[in-house]
């Protein structure tokens, strides 16, 4: 037998973790910023500009694809009354396929987000520093 056994060690959580996996931050060069204030006003206002132009793109989108529904059933009344393996095309149209394509819709717009994150971080660091490290690969990644 070996010694007594030690409890294991406590770790204390004040918060939520701030790091995820495969995200990346724009924080990085956050001393360039403050370093130039006027540079750093014109990088910010390009992040923002390119965040609220692919936002605006994904819903003008969503907005085309689902507020076209209802008027496609006004305009078309045949539509309003077509069965599709015995329900409603309306109804499978707005109770069905309506989720997956906001989920698709989400995907896509956090996926690009990161990307204009990832540009931006990319740009402060300039072409005389390297870039920062890639995170781990997530699980699933081949």
């Amino acid at each position: 037998m070996s010694g007594p056994q030690q409890p294991p060690r406590r770790i204390a959580v004040s918060g939520p973790r701030r790091h995820r996996t495969g995200g990346y931050s724009a924080r990085a060069g956050a001393a360039d910023l403050h370093a130039q204030p006027r540079l750093g006003q014109v990088y910010v206002r390009s992040l923002v500009r390119d965040q609220l132009r692919l936002s605006l793109g994904v819903l003008a989108v969503l907005t085309a694809v689902l507020g076209g529904l209802p008027t496609a059933f006004a305009l078309i009344p045949a539509l309003r009354t077509a069965d599709v393996f015995g329900l409603r095309l309306a109804w499978l149209l707005l109770g069905v396929v309506a989720y997956p394509l906001l989920v698709g819709a989400a995907w896509f717009h956090v996926r690009h987000a990161e990307r204009v994150e990832r540009d931006f971080t990319d740009l402060l660091h300039g072409p005389d520093r390297p870039p920062p490290l890639d995170p781990p690969p997530g699980p699933g990644a081949g």
